[in-house]
């Protein structure tokens, strides 16, 4: 990038992206004690404490109604646009014993196996939509 450059504009365009969440420093700021929480997890007693009962556990968190909702619906698509960074979400889904695999395809309109197939076959397809906006 060459002159001066807006940077609110700049990062805007990532949201322009189909399907897509850039963890940007906003992102970031605004899912800090929901990255904590998940990380966490990586403790076994925090773990025992979150399986024993989920909403007691949250209370030790200053999340929002938001986070906590999409937390117990395990809404991983909601959680990354609350601020969730998804390798430490990924503390969540080993807990409640999914694969990397398995939680990221449920971010899919595919099934696992689908999503399974389609990941062995190279990827998701770069033909298709590429912009919200336009609609392209």
């Amino acid at each position: 990038m060459t002159g001066p450059t807006d940077i609110h504009a700049y990062l805007a365009a990532f949201d322009d992206i189909p399907g897509t969440r850039v963890f940007t420093a906003k992102r970031a700021r605004q899912g800090y004690q929901l990255n904590q929480f998940a990380m966490s997890l990586m403790k076994p007693e925090n773990r025992e404490r979150w399986k024993a009962d989920e909403r007691k556990y949250l209370e030790d968190w200053k999340l929002s109604d938001e986070q906590r909702e999409a937390l117990l619906a395990r809404d991983y698509n909601r959680l990354l646009d609350l601020g969730g960074n998804v390798y430490f979400l990924a503390k969540l889904f080993s807990t409640d014993g999914l694969s990397f695999a398995q939680a990221v395809s449920t971010m899919t309109d595919m099934s696992f196996e689908e999503y399974t197939r389609m990941m062995v076959g190279g990827g998701r397809s770069p033909e298709g939509q590429r912009s919200i906006k336009e609609g392209r």
